[in-house]
């Protein structure tokens, strides 16, 4: 009894020291405060003519516009196909990464043969891609998907590489001590101090992934959110185009809180 009272003691005691800010509900209220502000003006900002309806519609027109095409049938098939392309080239783009970072990073032989040239292909705008892959791939899945995974590579390959490059030389000496060599110096010194790297790698990797979607999608796609954005632009009705900038951040958000949980389950096991 007495150990249980001291248990519950010390509980309380831990949560009152815990400042509010650090608190997990206190984070998630007031993530959702700029959103809530956000539509509150714009929902007053159209209430009361400030702004002209085919330059902002309502909060309204735009659940409408929603509405809409679930009736349809199409707004679905849209996000779906949307996250298809970006999965799969998040994932392609970054297993590549992951292997190129690990050449650079753990061989100078690697990094004075590769560095300099995928330095130079970074520096490449996501736009100046798309009609060689056009013209290489045609206007298919392929050529989407291979852009998506552009996007994903370089933020994995830079992190990861770097930070491989970086490893404390008396961890490695340490290992090798102890008789590590090659594959088991690495899984047992180096991947685990570059782990908080290859998840922040990833996360950005997802975030441009998002971004080259909507690239790939203006320019050659005859479904998914970023299509719906060109064609939304086409015709005129700003509603759709803001329901498909909407729910492209929340796909993304959803995505990276994914990623979150993925990075805590990583970390508690590598760290």
């Amino acid at each position: 009894m007495t150990s249980g009272i001291a248990t519950r003691g010390t509980t309380r005691a831990s949560q009152q020291r815990t400042p509010l800010w650090s608190r997990t509900w206190v984070k998630i209220a007031a993530g959702f405060i700029v959103p809530v502000a956000i539509l509150v003006a714009w929902h007053f900002a159209t209430a009361s003519g400030a702004v002209p309806p085919y330059r902002l519609p309502s909060p309204w027109s735009v659940v409408a516009a929603g509405g809409e095409l679930i009736e349809r049938g199409e707004l679905w098939l849209h996000i779906a196909i949307s996250v298809q392309r970006v999965l799969i080239g998040f994932i392609v783009g970054s297993v590549i990464a992951l292997a190129f970072a690990a050449i650079v990073g753990l061989s100078r032989v690697g990094s004075a043969l590769f560095a300099p040239t995928l330095v130079a292909l970074r520096a490449v705008p996501s736009l100046a891609w798309v009609p060689l892959l056009i013209l290489w791939l045609q206007v298919g899945e392929e050529s989407k998907i291979t852009l998506i995974a552009i996007g994903a590579f370089f933020p994995v390959y830079t992190t990861v590489a770097d930070a491989l490059r970086h490893v404390d030389p008396h961890l490695v000496e340490a290992g090798r001590t102890f008789g590590l060599r090659g594959w088991s110096l690495f899984r047992t010194v180096q991947l685990p101090a570059v782990i908080p790297s290859v998840v922040s790698g990833l996360r950005l990797a997802l975030a441009q992934a998002w971004l080259f979607l909507v690239a790939a999608e203006l320019l050659a796609a005859s479904m998914g959110l970023g299509w719906m954005l060109n064609d939304s632009q086409t015709s005129g009705r700003v509603d759709r185009i803001l329901l498909a900038i909407v729910l492209l951040a929340l796909l993304g958000t959803v995505t990276n809180a994914i990623l979150v949980l993925i990075e805590k389950a990583v970390l508690k096991r590598w760290l």
